[in-house]
Parts: C-alpha cells; sequence; structure tokens
C-alpha cells in the first residue's frame, strides 16, 4: 500500500522577532494560519530511502537526505529501529523558497505518511518533538488551524478563528533564503536593543471574532521579518503597492518572503486582487486561498 498526506501553507500574521539567540536563533510571537495551498506528500514502500518532486519549482527541491521530508523518514524510523525503506513523492503546490513554509510541509507529510505506513503509531506528542527537531515551522504544518508559536517558534497554542479570511498569494519571481533574511534582519538590528516579541492581544481578539476589518488594520507593520526581506528584493515593494491598489485590505510579506500576501473582503475581492496582481507583472504568479486549513491530513491510505 501506499499513503497520501496533504499538507498546507502558512502565512504569519504576525511575526515579532527578537534578537539573536547564543545558538543563532530568534525569539519569537509567531502567529501562524494555515491556509488552503497544498502539498502532498506520498510514502509507498521501497529498497531504500528516495525522493522525487513534481509541481511548479520542483526543480528547486533537493532530491538527496537534505530534503527535509527524507530526515523527517529517517528521524522517525531512528526513534523506532527500523529501516527508512520508503519512496517519498513530493506533489508541489506550495510556493518553494516562499516564505510559506513549503518545506516544513513536506517534512509534516512525510512524517505522518511513514507513521501511517509503517504502523509505527507515535504519539502526537511524539510527531510534534520529532517535528521540532526538525525545524521552527514544522509543528505547525503539522497541527493547521491557527496557533501562537513562541521560542522559535515551534511552541504551539492553538487560536481559535471565528471566520473565514481571504487571501491572495503573489509568487515572486526568485526565492529568498530564510537564514539570509534572519542574517539581514541582525544586520539591520546590529545596534538597536530589540525588544522580547509578544503576541498582540488586538490581533487574537480579530482572530477569535472573525473581523477581517480589524486584521487588517493589524497587519501593516506586523513582520518583523519585512524590512530585511525588501533589502535583499526591493522589488517585492512594487508589488506590495499593486496588491493595495487592486483593491486588497492591507499587503505584506509572507514570512520571510518573497512570496507576499495580501488579505482581501471575500472571495470576489480576493479574484479581483489576483487579476489586478497579474496584469501588474510584478510577480510570476498569484493564487487565492482561505484560512483557516487543516493540518497535515491523510487522503488515501488510511490503516484500519
Amino acid at each position: 500500500m501506499s499513503v497520501t498526506v496533504r499538507v498546507p501553507a502558512k502565512v504569519n500574521v504576525q511575526l515579532a522577532v527578537g534578537g539573536a539567540r547564543p545558538d543563532g536563533f530568534h525569539d519569537l510571537a509567531n502567529v501562524f494560519l494555515a491556509v488552503g495551498l497544498y502539498d502532498e506528500v506520498t510514502a509507498t514502500p521501497a529498497d531504500e530511502l528516495t525522493v522525487t518532486c513534481e509541481g511548479p519549482g520542483a526543480g528547486q527541491v533537493p532530491l538527496d537526505r537534505s530534503n527535509l521530508a527524507a530526515r523527517a523518514a529517517l528521524a522517525l524510523a531512528e526513534r523506532h529501529g527500523i529501516e527508512p525503506a520508503v519512496h517519498l513523492h513530493i506533489v508541489k503546490d506550495i510556493p518553494v523558497a516562499g516564505g510559506m513554509a513549503g518545506g516544513s510541509a513536506d517534512a509534516a507529510g512525510a512524517l505522518l505518511a511513514c507513521d501511517t505506513l509503517w504502523g509505527t503509531n507515535a504519539s502526537r506528542g511524539e510527531l510534534l518533538d520529532i517535528c521540532a527537531e526538525l525545524g521552527s515551522d514544522v509543528p505547525f504544518s503539522l497541527v493547521g488551524g491557527a496557533a501562537l508559536g513562541t521560542g522559535r517558534g515551534e511552541r504551539l497554542r492553538p487560536l481559535d478563528v471565528g471566520g473565514v479570511f481571504h487571501w491572495v498569494f503573489a509568487v515572486a519571481d526568485g526565492g529568498l533564503s530564510t537564514p539570509a533574511v534572519y542574517r539581514e534582519f541582525d544586520r539591520l538590528h546590529e545596534h538597536d536593543v530589540v525588544p522580547e516579541p509578544v503576541a498582540s492581544q488586538v490581533l487574537l481578539d480579530a482572530l477569535a471574532k472573525g473581523d477581517v476589518d480589524a486584521l487588517a488594520a493589524f497587519l501593516p507593520g506586523s513582520n518583523g521579518l519585512q524590512p530585511a526581506a525588501l533589502s535583499l528584493f526591493p522589488k517585492l515593494a512594487d508589488t506590495l503597492a499593486e496588491g493595495r491598489a487592486a483593491g486588497a485590505l492591507a499587503a505584506l510579506v509572507s514570512g520571510s518572503g518573497p512570496t507576499t500576501a495580501f488579505l482581501a473582503r471575500d472571495a470576489e475581492s480576493a479574484r479581483a486582487v489576483a487579476e489586478g496582481l497579474l496584469a501588474s507583472g510584478t510577480c510570476a504568479s498569484a493564487r487565492v486561498a482561505a484560512s483557516p486549513a487543516p493540518g497535515a491530513t491523510v487522503v488515501q491510505g488510511r490503516q484500519p
């Protein structure tokens, strides 16, 4: 049998960033929303661990054991004393190197797919522990919905969301390295006293009430990494301006970028913003999606 898991992208509606820690990471107050753009990861028995990938940007995805999905399979197999004899096939729809946690999503998807395929019956806590070892965004990719991530983003507290939020994501022509964006953040704040990151109660209330206007009022300036991303990729400022001109209620860089996110009032408005962005020529593509979305979910091959 094979097991296929669907796993969502994310947008950060707040990304408050603290100063660099001795271990090189940064403390965060990271408010995640899972959005309805999905990768699928299929795990099939094989003689050895292999990875293949298809879809937009697939050529940029490593296919060796450095791939986060492969590392997830290795971590689970090591914990349970079994051979990682599995073929992982990734179908990409989340932008690659776009600040939407596509690699983290694939890791969470592979972990759940292998756990189901191998019958290791790992607890939710064990899966989350492995996710945290793999990367800061991986636990949220498993959980989905909405959550506040603290520490380096891996410690999650689920959040209530009282409605559906409609988004447009403009995919840039090019990528940004998350470590490079954090290095630029450190350079820009070299002489600053960076405050401790704290989640905004105004934001949490807006999400809980499903209040699109309150969320829109909060979003400008909510991403602490946005100045660093714009410093490294200045053309993103044009995309942000065009999305606002096309009717978006608010615009921001998604995570470490270079994907930009635009909040719309409803599904019809989102389609209009996407059309305006495409007509502007400032992005490679524009995708419409709603949030919140479920986390990693087995969609084929569930064991009884």
